[in-house]
């Protein structure tokens, strides 16, 4: 007996058209493939956009004018670059200068410098320090935050280690909304000051950063990450020289 019957062979030698071949199915898989992409790209865009917003509205209210900046415990100076020289970079240096008018007008008792002294090599907290120094703000009443990786870790830790309840946070408007959404979700009394005292030079590319450091936040805030590093409770109202180092 003979078996069953045999599709004919194409036009390769292969068995029936399977459409692999075909230029009109290739263009309709690659449209749908685009399509999706851009679906995809479209939403990831929305989200950002979202959060952003959300980071903004919760952070209305609390900036405020020099004229209406409440008495605090605090002036919470967020880090950013400083020289190897300990010389603070012009964004440090307005930012301390901001806290400096704040501590003379009396509206703060202490100042907080908050940043990156994780290695020998790297201390903005130091060189904050010291420029404060140099300005006659006396030793014990600086406190230095020297796990303050970043704003999220300064917050928490303001809270969690220097058991700061109310703060005036000082940092240029950039920065300034994210710093307060995060500090505001995390139970802390905050207003915020900006420290634009200057144009700088890289103001586009700090722009551009915190709509992406914005959804770092929400999804820091939002996960309650807990910092790189805690430690003992130095309460905001002792003596800052317990943190020098």
């Amino acid at each position: 007996m003979r078996g069953p019957a045999r599709t004919p062979p194409g036009p390769e030698g292969q068995g029936g058209d399977t459409g692999q071949g075909n230029p009109q199915r290739m263009r309709g898989k690659t449209r749908r493939v685009l399509k999706t992409a851009l679906w995809l790209v479209a939403a990831g865009m929305l989200a950002i956009a979202l959060v952003n917003f959300a980071v903004f509205w919760s952070s209305r209210g609390a900036v405020v004018a020099w004229e209406d900046v409440e008495p605090a415990q605090v002036a919470l100076v967020p880090g950013a670059y400083v020289y190897p020289n300990g010389t603070p970079s012009a964004v440090v240096q307005d930012r301390l200068d901001t806290a400096l008018d704040l501590y003379r007008s009396g509206r703060v008792a202490r100042i907080l410098v908050s940043g990156d002294h994780g290695e020998k090599s790297y201390d903005e907290v130091n060189g904050m320090r010291k420029y404060l120094e140099r300005n006659k703000v006396p030793t014990e009443h600086i406190f230095m935050d020297h796990a303050g990786f970043d704003t999220y870790d300064s917050m928490y830790r303001a809270r969690e280690v220097f058991a700061v309840r109310s703060a005036v946070v000082v940092t240029q408007g950039f920065h300034l909304h994210r710093a307060l959404y995060i500090a505001r979700s995390l139970g802390l009394k905050v207003q915020g000051l900006a420290a634009d005292r200057r144009d700088y030079m890289d103001a586009s590319y700090y722009d551009l950063r915190e709509i992406l450091a914005r959804v770092k936040a929400f999804g820091e805030v939002t996960l309650a990450r807990k910092p790189v590093f805690l430690g003992p409770v130095i309460p905001i109202t002792g003596d800052g020289r317990q943190t020098h180092g």
